[in-house]
């Protein structure tokens, strides 16, 4: 079943962000159509008086602007709103239509691809499951697939694609054993050059990114309900992995690496028999795999049926109690370092799963000494299973129409 990654309206929340404001100096045009692009997806719609006010730009400024993105397809006029006294205002929303991207999520037992477009709708999803990744298969389902995905589309829609965003992990190689996977096979991907590979199967830009950051930029652009301006980010996958949201804005870090929570020593011993341990030992999807195998049922559920797990329940609540009491240890080591709002907490898994690991979180994180830090709330994130691909798709939205103070550095220079 395809989902799609709603559309949030902005909601009253923990702390917002400080409001963007705009600027008149000539040159910045650029940098403020992106600010209003920017502004209109998080409200879900916003009037050309309204815009202003967040702005700081004068009315003048913003029906030019206003003008010129919708002569570019990117806005539409809603039906007039009418209030108490004087003129009735027309709300602008993003036009579904004005852009569309593909996102490609590569991962240890699935590769998926989707089309998806201005408003995050996902309007065509395809799949493929494998025993281990590898380069030639990598290959094989972009160069089959991407006529695939974007054969329903009009030229006039095709010229609107504005990228493939992917999403994979890193250091493929490191992980033989615990994939399962001939040391052959994974050593292939230290010659494999992804960026350099990639362009040569897509027409259009390529943009790659960590597969537990771009889900984390699926939570900020698509999700982050509550709006939080500063919250960690933790995606449970094959590996446990994470992502860093400072003041609004996806901190990727210097190397692509940021929250590379799996990376964290944790008190636990591991349960793999090793004496150290790491999170990504104790709180990842392939020891659930292998305490299924063990238990005598097939572990390939967890990726043919992401969303069902109903017949592994006992074991998945083994599983569970085992995770939390290594992640609650690890996230108070985050809380330690920036004083994030919130974690957020997303998954491969069932919604169901995903409450239970943020509940057994939070009330483990509560029997911690939190001596000298200040409270920080456990909540789910949002978009599920498919928050790596979404992700990955938003990664061309995010680099040609999302506000990026890198762009106002760029045009001033």
């Amino acid at each position: 079943m395809v989902r799609t990654a709603k559309h949030h309206r902005r909601q009253v929340g923990p702390r917002a962000a400080p409001p963007s404001r705009g600027t008149s100096q000539a040159g910045m045009g650029r940098y403020n159509a992106r600010l209003v692009l920017s502004l209109i997806r998080s409200h879900g719609s916003l009037s050309k008086a309204a815009i202003a006010r967040l702005t700081g730009l004068s009315a003048q400024a913003i029906s030019a602007i206003i003008g010129q993105l919708e002569r570019d397809g990117m806005l539409l006029r809603l039906a007039p709103v009418r209030g108490k006294v004087g003129q009735p205002s027309t709300p602008l929303s993003l036009d579904p239509e004005g852009a569309f991207s593909l996102g490609f999520k590569f991962g240890r037992r699935r590769c998926d691809l989707v089309v998806m477009d201005f408003l995050g709708t996902v309007r065509r999803a395809l799949h493929r499951t494998y025993a281990w990744p590898t380069p030639a298969a990598l290959r094989s389902f972009l160069r089959e697939q991407l006529p695939v995905a974007t054969r329903p589309f009009t030229p006039a829609q095709k010229a609107r694609i504005a990228g493939l965003g992917v999403a994979v992990p890193f250091e493929l190689w490191g992980w033989q054993a615990e994939v399962g996977a001939p040391p052959a096979a994974m050593d292939a991907w230290r010659r494999f050059d992804i960026a350099a590979e990639l362009p040569r199967l897509c027409p259009w830009p390529v943009h790659v990114c960590n597969d537990a950051t771009a889900a984390c930029a699926a939570e900020l652009t698509f999700g982050n309900r509550r709006q939080y301006a500063d919250f960690f980010y933790v995606f449970f996958a094959y590996f446990i992995g994470g992502g860093v949201v400072l003041r609004g804005n996806l901190y990727p870090g210097r190397s692509g690496n940021a929250g590379a929570v799996g990376s964290m020593p944790v008190p636990a011993a591991a349960t793999d028999g090793s004496a150290a341990s790491r999170l990504i030992r104790c709180a990842s999807l392939y020891l659930l795999e292998a305490m299924l195998r063990d238990a005598g049922a097939d572990p390939a559920i967890l990726w043919r049926s992401p969303d069902d797990w109903d017949e592994i329940g006992a074991t998945v609540e083994r599983w569970i109690e085992q995770v939390t009491d290594s992640l609650a240890p690890a996230l108070l080591g985050v809380v330690s370092v920036i004083d994030f709002e919130a974690i957020v907490i997303d998954g491969a898994f069932p919604q169901a799963v995903r409450r239970r690991v943020v509940e057994r979180t939070r009330d483990k994180l509560a029997g911690l000494d939190r001596q000298g830090l200040s409270p920080v709330e456990i909540v789910e994130g949002s978009i599920g299973g498919e928050a790596r691909v979404i992700g990955a798709a938003s990664l061309p939205l995010l680099a040609g129409f999302s506000r990026d103070r890198e762009v106002l550095f760029k045009e001033t220079a």
